[in-house]
């Protein structure tokens, strides 16, 4: 403490007589902050490490079941023969629940990697999931990564399973296909824009059978015959249920599929009359394949597409709004249609309007408590000047991490204002105190005792200063270097607190005697 004492006295009373310089640099120091907190990025949430990832490809909406489960048995293989990949589990179209709905072109395969002590020395994992994408790439797929637990969050809450998505919406399937089309082939020139995927809404294969009735009626058929024929050979028929313990599963019968195969096949199939004729079905029922929706979204009452996307390499907010400015530069939507920006970035959007209302809600909070504690507007502004230095230190500290705005990041410095303002409140009471002693002292106060007073109050208050900064620099630094679990999340959330204690200590200490000295003459220039 003497060594801060011998350092800290000639800094405060140089600050004291040059207090235009010293108030100048402050401003200078803030206004460097504002402009630094325009070039950093924004983000709903740090992404969180789930130590496993989510491989999502999909393919063409008229794939088969077989040739999808062909093509997850070669991916699945190429993954597992990854030195770093412990376990993999796939899965081709929708579980057994109602809230998964999808298609056969969608698969999912689950990545359990080896714990990170086995790595080679170096190696990330988005290193290793930029190795495996290579290696991944099939001709009329398209890769999406993601992780499980965010995925099924964002699906949850959003409907979209990447980053960010693209809803496209208007009455028309066929022209929401095409407008997603245009809008992938804009996003995808903006950088940071991987794992592009346009909604494919049509072009599934249905096979479509229509009776010819005069023919069924030449034949001594009637509709219903030929119905129910088509009904157990292709589509099955349910004749009983079967209970095992607590769940209930149907028995059905149907046609083997060697015999359902395609549609000559289908065409041989027998239709038995109720007089007993026996007439193959392509002789009554015109077969033929037709293209229609795979899968029909709406949403609002309106019919729904997408375009899927993740970034990498920068900011979701940065990238959002310079795509943004893209599609409606080179996307015209026809009437009736538009477009709504979906996925995490939706999140980030409904975060940063709350924030928009509860920091200065904080701040409000602030002001009255200090305002009922001096009495004065002007004292209780003059503590909260607190904020934007500490601010201005939380800012360049993120800055230099390399984070991004977030959540976790606002929760840091909402925080963080709390902490600068109670030490600038003691700051502003030893100084008062040192005032009313020396008033009782000398029976009043001349700008020299003033000057006298707040070196004596400012020196009192060094040391319980430099410990508050000490103890909270102490109990965040682990932090900042941790790397186990939920690091992500407490490393942004800490930095605001760290780097505005460091500024703010410097702000007290100097910037607040400085203008409480200024606040204090001009009372005597008044009385």
């Amino acid at each position: 403490m003497r060594l801060l004492h011998a350092i800290y006295r000639p800094v405060l009373r140089w600050a004291l007589r040059h207090r235009i310089i010293t108030l100048g640099v402050a401003l200078a120091f803030f206004i460097a902050a504002i402009y630094t907190a325009t070039t950093i990025g924004s983000e709903f949430m740090p992404p969180l490490d789930e130590e496993t990832a989510l491989f999502m490809p999909i393919s063409d909406p008229r794939i088969s079941l077989t040739e999808a489960t062909k093509i997850l048995r070669q991916q699945d293989e190429i993954i597992a023969a990854d030195p770093a990949v412990a376990m993999v589990v796939g899965k081709v179209g929708r579980a057994e629940t109602s809230t998964d709905p999808a298609p056969v072109n969608m698969s999912e395969t689950t990545i359990t990697f080896k714990p990170k002590d086995q790595w080679p020395k170096g190696l990330t994992k988005d290193a290793i999931l930029a190795r495996l994408d290579e290696k991944l790439q099939i001709p009329g797929v398209t890769n999406i990564w993601t992780q499980p637990i965010r995925n099924r969050i964002d699906m949850l809450s959003t409907g979209i399973r990447t980053q960010i998505g693209i809803k496209v919406f208007g009455p028309d399937l066929n022209v929401i296909e095409q407008i997603s089309e245009e809008i992938k082939e804009v996003v995808s020139q903006v950088p940071g824009a991987t794992d592009l995927y346009a909604e494919r809404t049509t072009g599934s294969p249905y096979l479509e059978m229509t009776v010819d009735r005069p023919a069924a009626d030449r034949y001594g058929l009637n509709v219903a015959d030929v119905e129910d024929a088509i009904e157990t050979a292709v589509g099955g028929k349910n004749l009983t249920t079967t209970i095992e313990g607590r769940q209930r599963f149907p028995v059905r019968v149907r046609y083997a599929r060697d015999f359902r195969e395609n549609p000559q096949q289908l065409g041989d199939v027998l239709v038995t009359g109720s007089n007993g004729a026996q007439v193959p079905l392509n002789k009554v029922v015109n077969i033929k394949t037709t293209l229609g929706p795979s899968m029909i979204s709406s949403e609002n009452g309106l019919l729904r597409g997408s375009v899927l996307l993740n970034v990498r390499g920068r900011d979701v907010g940065g990238f959002v709004n310079q795509a943004q400015r893209a599609v409606a530069q080179q996307v015209k939507m026809p009437p009736g249609y538009y477009i709504e920006w979906s996925g995490q970035y939706e999140n980030q959007i409904s975060a940063r309007k709350r924030l928009e209302l509860v920091i200065p809600i904080v701040l409000g909070i602030i002001f009255v408590l200090l305002f009922r504690t001096y009495g004065s507007a002007k004292e209780a502004a003059h503590v909260l000047l607190a904020v934007p230095f500490a601010l201005s230190g939380g800012i360049f500290l993120v800055k230099a991490l390399g984070l991004n705005f977030s959540v976790a990041v606002w929760v840091g410095f909402i925080a963080l204002f709390g902490t600068a303002v109670q030490t600038a409140v003691v700051m502003v009471i030893y100084l008062r105190e040192a005032v009313a002693r020396r008033i009782a002292a000398e029976g009043q106060l001349t700008r020299a005792g003033l000057h006298a007073a707040v070196m004596e109050g400012a020196l009192l208050r060094l040391r319980p200063k430099v410990m508050t900064v000490a103890t909270v620099v102490a109990g965040l630094l682990p932090l900042m270097w941790s790397t186990r679990t939920g690091a992500e999340f407490m490393r942004p959330l800490a930095a605001p607190v760290l780097g505005g204690m460091l500024s703010s200590l410097v702000h007290v200490l100097i910037v607040t005697p400085v203008i409480f000295t200024w606040l204090c003459e001009r009372e005597l220039q008044r009385e």
